[in-house]
Protein backbone atom coordinates (compact mmCIF):
# COMPACT_ATOMS: atom_id res chain seq x y z
CA UNK A 1 0.00 0.00 0.00
CA UNK A 2 1.24 3.56 -0.78
CA UNK A 3 2.06 5.86 1.78
CA UNK A 4 1.57 9.50 2.77
CA UNK A 5 4.90 10.29 3.08
CA UNK A 6 5.29 9.06 -0.58
CA UNK A 7 2.55 10.80 -2.50
CA UNK A 8 3.76 13.85 -1.07
CA UNK A 9 7.59 13.01 -2.23
CA UNK A 10 6.56 13.10 -5.43
CA UNK A 11 4.78 15.98 -5.45
CA UNK A 12 7.34 17.82 -3.53
CA UNK A 13 9.64 16.80 -6.50
CA UNK A 14 7.57 17.36 -9.20
CA UNK A 15 6.54 20.85 -7.66
CA UNK A 16 2.90 19.44 -8.41
CA UNK A 17 -0.19 17.87 -6.93
CA UNK A 18 -2.78 16.59 -9.21
CA UNK A 19 -6.17 15.56 -8.63
CA UNK A 20 -5.73 12.18 -8.57
CA UNK A 21 -2.89 12.58 -5.90
CA UNK A 22 -5.05 15.01 -3.79
CA UNK A 23 -7.38 12.39 -3.73
CA UNK A 24 -5.73 9.70 -2.89
CA UNK A 25 -4.14 11.59 0.21
CA UNK A 26 -7.74 12.11 1.29
CA UNK A 27 -8.78 8.60 1.27
CA UNK A 28 -5.04 7.33 2.61
CA UNK A 29 -6.29 10.64 5.66
CA UNK A 30 -9.67 9.09 6.24
CA UNK A 31 -9.43 5.43 5.73
CA UNK A 32 -5.45 4.56 6.60
CA UNK A 33 -3.49 4.47 9.75
CA UNK A 34 -0.65 6.87 9.56
CA UNK A 35 2.11 7.61 11.58
CA UNK A 36 4.04 11.01 12.65
CA UNK A 37 6.20 10.86 9.50
CA UNK A 38 3.47 10.64 7.55
CA UNK A 39 1.37 13.53 9.24
CA UNK A 40 5.05 15.83 8.80
CA UNK A 41 5.49 14.92 5.64
CA UNK A 42 1.45 16.11 5.20
CA UNK A 43 2.12 19.69 7.05
CA UNK A 44 5.02 19.69 5.18
CA UNK A 45 2.83 19.12 1.80
CA UNK A 46 0.61 21.84 2.76
CA UNK A 47 3.24 24.79 3.52
CA UNK A 48 4.53 24.03 0.13
CA UNK A 49 1.06 24.79 -1.08
CA UNK A 50 0.28 27.97 0.98
CA UNK A 51 4.01 29.02 0.04
CA UNK A 52 3.36 28.29 -4.06
CA UNK A 53 6.48 25.87 -3.97
CA UNK A 54 3.66 23.20 -4.79
CA UNK A 55 0.91 23.96 -7.58
CA UNK A 56 -2.55 22.01 -7.03
CA UNK A 57 -4.60 20.95 -10.15
CA UNK A 58 -7.58 21.33 -8.02
CA UNK A 59 -6.66 25.44 -7.71
CA UNK A 60 -5.64 26.08 -11.12
CA UNK A 61 -8.50 28.16 -13.25
CA UNK A 62 -9.70 26.22 -16.40
CA UNK A 63 -9.06 28.10 -19.94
Amino acid sequence: MILIREVVNQALTTGYLSREAENQLRWLLQKTKYDGEDLRAFVQLQQAAMSGAVKQESRELPY
